[in-house]
């Protein structure tokens, strides 16, 4: 079974649906996936769905002040608490509430006076520690995912290249890369130009055309 990317690019979910197995697929429809958004609206107001005008969906429903360090914190209290702003040479530029407010690339709230911006360059949860830099430090060209699921038929052998586009978050178009199985459940992905923010922890998912090949959780970049 192959699953592939809809027509409606702009609300494509297969960058979410990478970790599904053949037998999940075997199972699955997906009678939207010809259709654009406009379309599935007129469709529901022919046959006169209240949904019809419903808003979309924003962000994650159940974060709905979109204070995702303030579910944590009430979810588990003592993870959430001061640690160290420092730059990439470990020197000490301020004191944060708790790396759960940040993510790579952000910019906004750090709160910090420098005299030129900054961005989070890396999120360390076993020191509590948020890396700063300046914004060319946040391109990098590859990176090493494990977890891996791949869909695809097509053999790929582990330590073999093999060409692909390639997406590193939702809303990212795929890019031109070239991936190599290192192990079992790990992949490298070697992308043509630098990517910006590259994130351990979100997931990175390979496509050949609008075919997804599979994915895995991204555990580093460099």
């Amino acid at each position: 079974w192959l699953l592939k990317r809809p027509a409606d690019k702009g609300k494509d979910q297969t960058y979410f649906l990478f970790g599904l197995t053949q037998e999940q697929l075997s199972r699955t429809m997906f009678p939207l996936g010809g259709m654009n958004k406009p379309e599935v609206r007129e469709l529901a107001r022919k046959h006169a769905l209240v949904i019809a005008e419903k808003p979309d969906s924003q962000e994650i429903c159940f974060v709905p002040d979109q204070d995702y360090a303030a579910l944590v914190k009430r979810r588990t209290p003592t993870s959430v608490r001061p640690g160290e702003l420092v730059d990439q040479s470990g020197q000490l530029l301020g004191e944060h509430p708790g790396h759960q407010h940040f993510t790579i690339g952000q910019r906004k709230g750090l709160k910090l006076a420098l005299g030129h911006p900054v961005y989070v360059t890396a999120i360390d949860p076993a020191t509590n520690r948020v890396t700063l830099a300046q914004r060319d430090q946040l391109f990098k060209k590859s990176l090493l995912a494990n977890q891996i699921n791949l869909l695809t038929s097509r053999p790929i052998e582990i330590g073999e290249p093999f060409s692909c586009s390639a997406k590193i978050r939702y809303n990212h178009q795929p890019q031109p890369a070239t991936a190599t199985l290192t192990a079992a459940s790990e992949i490298r992905v070697d992308f043509d130009e630098p990517q910006n923010a590259i994130t351990p922890g979100q997931a990175v998912v390979l496509y050949d055309g609008d075919v997804v090949l599979g994915g895995g959780w991204i555990e580093a970049a460099s």
